[in-house]
């Protein structure tokens, strides 16, 4: 098996027999799966169309540059890319080994959102602000889990030990999620502990643990909703996202308005769309928040069903490549880590999409590779930079 570090690109560089070498069979450019690549990038260029479409008039918030936006848009997609590429680099071995001090400076980072030195932006308090620079560190809590509980599930089995995690081990797992996860739901940030939730299902599926675990946190998650809301540790603009998803007629001016305008936006946009720049409802400013929960508008509206297909496919060409690497690796530890990237991406997506079209609540989850944002868009290009690890460390005959 081949390391992280042989696959660096001064091992594959002009120096070490030139383009030739570059691109033969065992080159790090041939074991890049590029269609994830292309398609990443692909749907954050579309991204910085729209955030530009939705931000341009919007003097209030773009500080009266209408490339406010679509500037910073950018830079965050080229710092996405430059993690990407280092987390290729260190390979994700190499980062498995340094769990534990990512897990702790996780769980610290979103601790000190519950200090004064945390900030609160559009009614939520999960920022830190450091010299006019927001971060979010619940965006990177996800991919905290999903390495813990792949380094814990698998170290057993990729040893020859046991077929599958054990009971103990399956707990030990289960703990080390709960306790970032305790913390993000004291913001609270109902969003993402929604995405953790369904990473850490994805994660004891791929895992091979037994499925009784699966049945009995369904269990424990309904208990759990049920609890929340009875003990109203959720802010009351969250329970009324809830009261007007099952009642989509509740307070249309107020708390359903959101809903109510994306889905005027996405319905107008008909097959090709009104042209971007041109759509009524994003030039009026009527969708809330549209370029970067409600992102997906902008498309509806401008691009139409066309441009909004586009979108959906070149999501479902990042979820199939990224199967197929979990399916390929030969690797526990490599499976669990694609598998809860693909749970996270395919349910943020659809959370992301179903609340602009009325199907589900409003949660406040970003577009992946499309919202605007750094601190979420830094995530899913470190997350493609772990799923291409683990493809260009497998062995060929794979």
């Amino acid at each position: 098996m081949t390391g992280a570090n042989n696959f660096s690109v001064s091992g594959y560089g002009p120096a070490r027999g030139g383009m030739s070498r570059l691109f033969a069979r065992d080159s790090l450019a041939r074991r890049l799966d590029w269609p994830i690549l292309l398609s990443a990038l692909a749907l954050s260029l579309i991204g910085s169309a729209l955030v530009y479409s939705a931000t341009r008039n919007r003097t209030e918030i773009n500080q009266g540059d209408p490339y406010y936006f679509l500037i910073r848009h950018l830079m965050n997609t080229g710092i996405g890319f430059g993690l990407m590429v280092g987390t290729i680099w260190l390979g994700h071995r190499t980062l498995r080994t340094a769990v534990p001090i990512l897990y702790g400076l996780s769980v610290f980072m979103i601790l000190l959102v519950l200090t004064p030195i945390g900030a609160t932006i559009n009614g939520q308090r999960n920022w830190l602000v450091v010299g006019g620079l927001s971060l979010q560190p619940a965006e990177f809590i996800k991919i905290t889990i999903i390495l813990g509980m792949a380094m814990l599930l698998a170290t057993r089995v990729d040893a020859g030990d046991k077929q599958y995690p054990d009971h103990r081990t399956v707990l030990q797992a289960l703990g080390l999620a709960s306790v970032p996860m305790m913390v993000v739901l004291l913001m609270p940030d109902l969003g993402t502990i929604m995405v953790a939730v369904i990473i850490v299902l994805g994660v004891l599926l791929a895992s091979g643990a037994s499925n009784r675990w699966v049945f009995g946190l369904l269990g424990a998650g309904a208990l759990g909703a049920v609890a929340i809301w009875r003990l109203k540790i959720l802010d009351e603009y969250q329970i009324n996202r809830f009261a007007a998803f099952a009642n989509p007629n509740l307070d249309p001016a107020g708390v359903g308005y959101n809903t109510n305008q994306a889905r005027i936006a996405i319905g107008s946009g008909g097959l090709f769309g009104t042209g971007l720049g041109h759509g009524s409802q994003t030039t009026g400013q009527f969708v809330p928040e549209q370029q970067t929960d409600f992102v997906f508008t902008v498309a509806g509206e401008e691009l139409g069903f066309v441009g909004a297909g586009l979108i959906l496919l070149l999501l479902g060409v990042v979820l199939w490549r990224a199967c197929r690497i979990a399916r390929e690796t030969t690797e526990l530890y490599g499976t669990i880590v694609a598998a809860g990237i693909i749970a996270w991406f395919a349910f943020q997506a659809f959370e992301n999409i179903g609340m602009t079209l009325g199907i589900m609540p409003v949660a406040g989850l970003p577009l992946p590779f499309v919202s605007y944002g750094g601190s979420s868009m830094f995530a899913v290009w470190v997350a493609v930079g772990l799923l291409q690890s683990i493809r260009v460390q497998r062995p060929m005959s794979a």
